[in-house]
């Protein structure tokens, strides 16, 4: 299929979204219409590139792969950040590779082209074997990438046409900014090859549908007030939520921190009412003092979660296209990132963040090697996730599925989502784009399907 050159407006979307609650299966495995994502979304899309902590000095990089790029992202002498293509202007030999420190600039391993930090061509050996029409200063720097900074990430984007980083990743920005997202650091940070297509994997982790199936020890007895409203044992409550605390935070490895689990464990005594709405209440917002009053103490930046709750956004999850999640629970969170390798082969990573007193940060995180998704060290929630997501991917391909049927109601944000890559697939310009994100760009559990107006 040839794409390149093509009027983007004019392109038509091979399995494109016809009723918003079911998709193609094709989507997920045709190679055609993974080329079209290939060329026509992420190279548009401004995509995460990586923690700033795993460039805290001056002249530290790291390279971030997404499909056949490689982009270099610097820490600037005043502390900034920039990027590059990681390709050398002489023969296209990648400069860089994983991470490290450039103290005097960067030097092609292959011929010995030179660049300084900010990618200024420093040095051409033997350069009088050279044409002067290839030698022109300006055009043998090293190519930029648009970079911006944000929630305690840089952020890269190919497109120079596309519009700032901010506009398009609303309202989920502003919601983590609430959150205080940039003063979350990493604690353990793992990787998962999936022999699943990215879509495929994004959207197991965008809905509870799947929970009481998949993982049934967070089906807790007592966590939920009866129906009918009857008085409850309050001590049956606390037992469950702490239950459950723990549960999230052995499973996901630090989803819940266990600073805080032991925060709610001394809450163990305090009295509630039989009322459960009101028993309920009481003990979140006595939780979520006894956290906050707990880090703050200790010298860490966290926000009011009292205050999250009253404005609506103390939510358990938020979503930025295409393929940046935070899951934030008490003073912690968990992240993840999705990469396509294929059509259907994906990397995810996964964070583990916390908050820890100026001046205690942990050590530069370092990059995790990928691990298989059955294998053994795996925590047990993604596990669980991973159990199902290979055997989806060979699903699709029977000969008598055509297409998912997905509830309106309970898992909307599939519908939303993969309409919006339709509205990228067809190479629609940004000011019809930007709606779409903004109304994806939300926590999506539980998510209708809603109007995306492409």
């Amino acid at each position: 299929m040839a794409i390149v050159g093509q009027n983007w407006s004019a392109l038509p979307v091979p399995y494109a979204i016809e009723l918003p609650d079911r998709v193609r299966k094709e989507r997920y495995f045709d190679p055609d219409f993974y080329q079209m994502e290939v060329e026509l979304l992420w190279p548009r899309v401004w995509q995460m590139a990586c923690r700033l902590e795993e460039i805290p000095q001056r002249r530290d990089f790291v390279e971030y792969e997404v499909l056949d790029q490689s982009i270099v992202v610097l820490r600037t002498d005043d502390m900034g950040v920039r990027a590059f293509q990681n390709a050398c202007r002489h023969r296209g030999v990648r400069i860089v590779e994983g991470r490290g420190t450039c103290e005097s600039g960067f030097t092609c391993p292959f011929h010995g082209w030179c660049y300084g930090p900010d990618g200024r061509n420093t040095f051409v050996p033997q350069a009088r074997t050279f044409a002067e029409h290839n030698l022109q200063p300006e055009d043998i720097n090293l190519t930029p990438v648009r970079c911006e900074v944000w929630g305690g990430c840089a952020w890269i984007n190919l497109d120079d046409d596309a519009p700032p980083l901010r506009p398009c990743i609303e309202p989920f920005a502003t919601i983590q900014d609430a959150w205080k997202v940039e003063s979350l650091r990493t604690e353990r940070w793992y990787a998962c090859r999936l022999p699943v297509n990215w879509k495929l994997a994004e959207e197991a982790f965008v809905e509870m549908y799947h929970v009481v199936e998949t993982h049934p020890q967070l089906v807790i007895p007592g966590r939920y007030p009866p129906r009918d409203g009857r008085a409850i044992d309050p001590r049956t409550l606390i037992d469950a939520e702490i239950h459950y605390l723990r549960t999230m935070s052995e499973g996901m490895d630090g989803m819940v921190h266990a600073n805080d689990v032991r925060i709610a464990e001394g809450l163990r005594d305090i009295e509630l009412p039989a009322d459960p709405t009101l028993a309920m209440s009481i003990w979140q917002r006595q939780l979520n003092d006894a956290v906050v009053s707990w880090h703050r103490a200790a010298g860490s930046d966290v926000p009011d979660l009292n205050d999250l709750e009253a404005q609506g956004i103390n939510e358990p999850m938020g979503y930025c296209f295409p393929h940046y999640f935070v899951l934030p629970m008490y003073s912690a969170a968990s992240s993840y990132r999705f990469r396509p390798l294929g059509p259907e082969e994906t990397l995810m990573e996964i964070w583990s963040l916390a908050r820890f007193p100026e001046g205690r940060e942990p050590e530069k995180p370092t990059p995790p090697e990928p691990w298989e998704c059955d294998d053994p060290r795996w925590p047990p929630i993604p596990t669980q996730d991973f159990s199902n997501l290979p055997r989806q991917q060979r699903g699709l391909h029977a000969r008598g599925f055509q297409y998912m049927r997905l509830s309106e109601r309970a898992e909307g944000h599939i519908s939303n989502f993969e309409r919006t890559v339709d509205g990228f697939v067809a190479g629609l310009p940004y000011e019809r784009l930007l709606p779409a994100l903004e109304s994806i760009n939300l926590n999506p559990l539980d998510r209708p399907v809603v109007d995306i107006d492409l």
